[in-house]
Parts: C-alpha cells; sequence; structure tokens
C-alpha cells in the first residue's frame, strides 16, 4: 500500500491498517456491497476527514474501524492485533479499552447533569481523565451542572464529546458530529475535536458530506461506491474558525 507523506503520518505510529477489506451485507435475496477492496492506515496524533455522499461506505467503514463490525473479507489490523476474525466479546473489549464514538444525535441522558453523563464513562474505563478535566477540555466548566435540556445543541455536543474521550481512547471516530447543528455552533464542535486531537494526542477520524469541513484536517479520504476514491494531505491545515461552510 502506498502512504502518503504528512505532517501527521511521517514517523507517526500506525494505529490502524486495512487492507483489502470488503463488506458485504446480505439482504434476503439480494447483496449489497457497502465497502469494495478497501486499504486504509490511521496514524496516531492524526485528524482525518472521511468524505463523501450518502451510501458511499463511509459508515461502513467507520464502525469496522470501530470494532462495531467485522470485514467480510480482507485484513483489519489495530496496532499489532488482528481483529478481521474477532468475535463479539473480543469486539466489546477492544471498543472500552480503546475507541470513543460520537455521533450526529447526543445520546445524554436526560435526567443526569453535564458530570455525571460523562462520569458513565469514567465510572467503568480502565484509566479514565477527572470529569471535570474532560468537561473543561471542551469549554465547558461552567455548565457541569446543568441538565441537557438547560444546554444548547452544540452544548450537548460537546458534552457527548467529554464523555467519549474521558476514558482516554486512542481513537475518536465521528460520525457527522455537526449534522444538527447551525454553522457557527459547528465552529465550536469542530474546536473541540481539534483540542481533543492536540492535547491527547488522540487519533480522530470525522466522516462528513461537508466538503468545508475537509480543509482542517491533516489527510482527506474521499470514499465513493465503497471505495477509496483517493487521499488528499493538508499541508497547512486551517483552524475550525477558518472554516469556509
Amino acid at each position: 500500500m502506498e502512504v502518503e507523506e504528512g505532517a501527521a503520518t511521517g514517523t507517526a505510529p500506525l494505529v490502524y491498517r486495512l487492507e483489502g477489506v470488503e463488506k458485504t451485507y446480505t439482504m434476503g435475496e439480494v447483496k449489497v456491497h457497502a465497502l469494495r477492496g478497501v486499504d486504509f492506515d490511521l496514524y496516531q496524533g492524526e485528524f482525518l476527514v472521511l468524505l463523501g455522499p450518502s451510501g458511499s461506505g463511509k459508515s461502513t467503514l467507520l464502525n469496522i474501524l470501530g470494532g462495531l463490525d467485522v470485514p467480510t473479507r480482507g485484513s483489519f489490523r489495530y496496532r499489532d492485533e488482528d481483529f478481521s476474525t474477532a468475535d463479539r466479546d473480543e469486539l466489546t473489549e477492544f471498543r472500552r479499552a480503546h475507541v470513543g464514538f460520537v455521533f450526529q444525535f447526543y445520546n445524554l441522558m436526560p435526567s443526569l447533569t453535564a458530570l455525571e453523563n460523562v462520569q458513565l464513562v469514567t465510572d467503568i474505563a480502565r484509566d479514565p481523565m477527572d470529569p471535570l478535566d474532560a468537561l473543561t477540555l471542551v469549554g465547558l466548566r461552567d455548565r457541569v451542572t446543568h441538565y441537557p435540556a438547560q444546554l444548547s445543541g452544540g452544548e450537548q455536543q460537546r458534552v457527548a464529546i467529554a464523555r467519549a474521550v474521558a476514558k482516554q481512547p486512542a481513537v475518536l471516530l465521528c460520525d457527522e458530529p455537526t449534522g444538527a447543528l447551525d454553522v457557527e455552533t459547528g465552529k465550536l464542535v469542530l474546536e473541540a475535536l481539534r483540542q481533543v486531537n492536540q492535547e491527547l494526542g488522540t487519533a480522530t477520524a470525522v466522516i462528513t458530506h461537508n466538503v468545508a469541513i475537509a480543509a482542517m484536517a491533516d489527510r482527506v479520504v474521499h470514499i465513493a461506491d465503497g471505495r477509496i476514491a483517493r487521499i488528499d494531505v493538508n499541508d497547512s491545515p486551517v483552524a475550525p474558525d477558518a472554516v469556509s461552510w
């Protein structure tokens, strides 16, 4: 596999390597080829954007990276471990120990404060951050006692980010994290993701169909029809507040 050299790759440790990954779903008599021979790398400390239209295979790829699914064919490695044929228990432990998720919808517990929502993760994580530190990292130190209904959409999403990073995962996987937000609020959420990426060195992959967000990535992986169409390297990623939506 040809590897692009860039600021985030170079000599950075390899976190993921996928080679020849295919994913086929059977729906009755119909077979859906979601991924078709994907080769993919992700490096420690990298901020990567997965860009493509709906149905291109982005979410399927993210599900495999996150241990929510396994390839039908091909090799999926996390660091030195092969998860290509991992069973349910192995995938559950992999997710718990190494991966944080951020989705388009926040999935917060409405009866818990921001701090308590983060504590849901830190209470079961191996080596968690202090929940207050996680909320401070995303700019919400003064909102820790507020309930989700008392927070804006962007603040709720930043609580979700704090919850995901509080267990100090090696990888943060984000599926359309700004999809339900307006432009200015979306920029605040992107700033929180970039802050986590830079301060904690968390390898971060963001799914989006918004071409503008690609400007802040170290690399941009273009996906079409279950294949990687091309990979662009940004030598000078822009700051989130400079993203032109």
